[in-house]
């Protein structure tokens, strides 16, 4: 499990490797732009309920730190999907697991949560 550190809180955001290195492919290519977005789950209390926004912006500080030395293999489908939700109202929608649905089942309901493949 990798952690994402926003701001400059203590406590990282443990989410998988493969997912963390897809969230943090569009958030550089995104801060690079000075383009600001929004990346939300739910399930994040201890009984799964409740839901986490947080609002990606070049100022706020980012770490990503992997679990694994080796890189991942980031899948373009999902980054398009990705970034793609990024770009629209509702932000980037992860699952309660924090993964990623597939890109094929993502295009059938519409705001679904997206997944690396």
């Amino acid at each position: 499990m990798g952690s994402l550190y926003y701001g400059n809180v203590e406590s990282p955001i443990v989410m998988p490797d493969r997912i963390l290195a897809h969230l943090a492919a569009i958030a550089t290519t995104k801060l690079r732009r000075s383009e600001s977005f929004v990346v939300s789950w739910k399930g994040t209390g201890d009984n799964g309920e409740g839901r986490t926004t947080l609002w990606f912006q070049p100022a706020i500080p980012l770490r990503f730190v992997y679990e694994q030395s080796a890189a991942v293999a980031l899948n373009p489908a999902t980054l398009r999907e990705m970034a793609d939700q990024a770009t629209s109202n509702g932000g980037l929608v992860l699952d309660a697991d924090l993964d990623i649905p597939e890109i094929g089942a993502a295009r059938t309901e519409a705001r679904r949560p997206v997944v690396a493949a």
